[in-house]
This record gives C-alpha cells, sequence and structure tokens, in this order.
C-alpha cells in the first residue's frame, strides 16, 4: 500500500480561469505558463508544466498536494466535479505554482531530492459554486478545492 510522503496546502490565484504547476528550474520548459493554456480543458499537461482549468474565472482556490511513494488509492468520482491525470516530469524535483493574474508564487511543492517522471492526480470540487461567484460577487475565497496527488511513474 503506498505511503503518504509530503502533504502541503496552500491557496492558488485564478485568474482568467486558470492556474498551474511548472518546474521550479524553469529555464529548460519548452512553452512556459501560460502560453498554449487551453480554455475549458481541466488539465492539460505540457513537458514540465501542468494547466488546470478553473470554474471560476477570478477567485482563490484552496488546493492540497499529496507527494505519495506509490499509486495513492483512487476517491471516488461522486465526490468530485472533475478529476484527471496525467504524467509530468520533473528535471529538478521542485515544482512551482503559477498564476495567469500574478505569474510565479511563493509556493514550491518538493517532490523529491532530484528531478524523475511522476503519475499526477488532479480532483476538484466546488466548480458550480465557483462559477456561480464569478458571474454575481466576481471573487471568492476557497470555494474551489483542488487535491493534487503526485506519485513516481515507476511506482
Amino acid at each position: 500500500m503506498a505511503e503518504l510522503v509530503r502533504q502541503q496546502h496552500l491557496d492558488a490565484d485564478v485568474g482568467y480561469h486558470g492556474f498551474g504547476f511548472q518546474e521550479s528550474d524553469d529555464g529548460d520548459i519548452l512553452v512556459p505558463f501560460p502560453d498554449d493554456f487551453a480554455d475549458e480543458v481541466f488539465l492539460n499537461a505540457f513537458p514540465g508544466r501542468l494547466d488546470i482549468y478553473s470554474a471560476g474565472h477570478t477567485h482563490t482556490a484552496s488546493v492540497t498536494v499529496e507527494v505519495w511513494d506509490g499509486p495513492p488509492a483512487s476517491h471516488d468520482r461522486v465526490q468530485w466535479d472533475e478529476q484527471a491525470e496525467a504524467d509530468y516530469e520533473s528535471t529538478s524535483g521542485e515544482v512551482a505554482v503559477w498564476s495567469m493574474s500574478l505569474g510565479r508564487a511563493d509556493d514550491v511543492i518538493t517532490l523529491a531530492d532530484s528531478g524523475g517522471l511522476w503519475r499526477v492526480r488532479v480532483s476538484c470540487t466546488g466548480r458550480a459554486a465557483a462559477a456561480r461567484l464569478s458571474e454575481e460577487e466576481g471573487t471568492g475565497h476557497g470555494v474551489e478545492k483542488y487535491l493534487v496527488q503526485f506519485w513516481p511513474r515507476t511506482a
């Protein structure tokens, strides 16, 4: 059974429906965030980068990031509004959080001491409420919640 290695909670600034995760050492990223960001694609993977499409236009999403030593147990899809998986390659073992409107955030997620191949599952709830807030009040805090789980792809 897989073991949880670390867990981190952070606030992601969502702008123009998007935020993302990108290799912290981003000098070799061929398509840096937010270039080629795709509307309406919940999880879109690029080399060294993961884009997340939010249901809300501008708000602060609550994000829990987990790093596992193997594939974590699958969650019941009924409890999530959206869920998707993708492959991710890190050259440094660290991932930075990016905002469409504010650029790189101070938050860094440590996957490992060095680079490697990873699998990631992104799950989200609160999408309808975030969309409604965007249409009515404009912004919200923590209405849309994400669980982002990384584990070694070879595991």
